[in-house]
């Protein structure tokens, strides 16, 4: 076997090995993205499961005592965010949490405002004159 030949053998097992290391590196992005997309659309099913609780429980607060209107508690969601956060731009906002124990005094709202730079979470307190900012991270 001349050089010339040696030379061409080694560039044929060397394309050889650049190949099969290309080839897994596809397969291991590929599993990547299979991975991602499937925790991303666990992480929205559990969300919209999260959602729908709170829808329940909100049902099931307004069932029992009148407060718990969702047009009001939206309302007053809204007024807090402008009032604290008056620059903050949100696309949504959600319910995501209902406390009723019996009572007034302890029921409590928790909103989670979704935006372009984030999300916010905030949490309404039911006092007498109606649904007030409790907390807001």
């Amino acid at each position: 076997m001349n050089a010339l030949q040696q030379k061409a053998l080694i560039m044929s097992v060397l394309a050889i090995v650049v190949l099969a290391i290309f080839a897994v590196l596809i397969l291991l992005f590929a599993g990547g993205l299979v991975t991602a997309r499937r925790r991303a659309t666990s992480l929205a099913g559990e969300y919209k499961q999260h959602l729908d609780e709170a829808d329940r429980a909100l049902e099931r607060a307004r069932a029992a005592d009148k407060g718990w209107d969702r047009a009001l508690l939206e309302d007053a969601a809204h007024k807090a965010l402008a009032a604290e956060l008056p620059d903050w731009g949100y696309a949504k906002i959600d319910l995501v949490l209902v406390e009723d124990p019996p009572g007034i005094t302890e029921d409590r709202a928790h909103f989670v405002a979704s935006g372009e730079s984030g999300d916010r979470r905030l949490i309404l307190a039911r006092r007498d004159g109606g649904w007030v900012l409790d907390q807001l991270a």
